[in-house]
């Protein structure tokens, strides 16, 4: 019995070995299709669907030049370039002592509602700034910010009002959503008559409103008491932070209000 038993029980083994083996190859081969899915279902970066189209949206960076774009005042800058379809802004370790200089758009918006994606380098410190004129010296001068760090390993401590997705200086975030240095996060903001949201990673983080008693308390009584100008204008230029810190945008497109 065992002479027969035992080719049978082997049999059984390789039979069950190999379906064990077939069922993790098609479950392989399952998730691997399934990726090429998800990927082939996203659109590709720096595009517009259909939908968003006919919504209104319209792309600030097209992945390809810097077309749309210039440096605030005209100043002379080497920092800003395309690299790998992203809106890119290299590190240096001078800081803004050499060409840096913040990216604004030529055009210039008033209520909107505006996305980007964006990472940043370890210890990295930037921001995206709204309704910002030319008038002063420099964009910050004018223009509220959203703030982008890196929250964790930023190498000075930070206030709450300075980190990712406050309203600079301002507002707070209400709670912190960024990701890990070096993945993607996605930034929304909506200004539209005064009113102002902040979101980060689908979390809304600000909602505030402008001119308001307690705006200009907070204007006043913080650190933009001696810039008269910030916050002011109600139309200005999308502008992008030269800090000094390696970051990429991509998906970068507005929708007028």
């Amino acid at each position: 019995m065992k002479r027969i038993l035992f080719p049978a029980a082997c049999a059984l083994t390789i039979a069950v070995t190999s379906c064990n083996n077939a069922g993790k190859q098609t479950s392989e081969a399952d998730t691997a299709i399934g990726s090429e899915n998800k990927a082939a279902m996203e659109p590709a970066a720096n595009t517009l669907t259909e939908a968003e189209k006919t919504a209104g949206w319209k792309l600030l960076f097209n992945g390809s030049n810097l077309d749309g774009w210039r440096i605030f005042k005209g100043k002379e800058s080497n920092t800003w370039g395309v690299v790998d379809g992203t809106l890119h802004c290299t590190g240096s370790s001078t800081d803004k002592s050499d060409m840096r200089g913040d990216l604004i758009t030529n055009d210039q918006y008033e209520n909107f509602e505006l996305e980007a994606d964006w990472k940043i380098a370890p210890q990295g410190n930037s921001g995206i700034l709204y309704l910002v004129t030319e008038e002063f010296e420099a964009s910050y001068m004018s223009g509220p910010e959203y703030q982008l760090i890196d929250d964790e390993n930023f190498p000075e401590k930070l206030e709450d009002w300075q980190k990712s997705g406050a309203n600079y200086a301002m507002n707070p975030p209400s709670k912190l959503a960024a990701k890990p240095v070096g993945e993607w996060n996605h930034t929304k903001i909506v200004v539209n008559k005064g009113h102002v949201e902040h979101w980060l990673n689908g979390e809304k983080v600000v909602d505030t409103e402008m001119w308001t008693d307690e705006w200009q308390k907070n204007k006043t009584t913080g650190k933009w008491k001696d810039y008269k100008g910030y916050g002011v204008a109600k139309k200005g230029h999308i502008c992008v932070q030269d800090h000094g810190s390696e970051i990429w945008f991509k998906n970068f497109k507005i929708r007028e209000l």
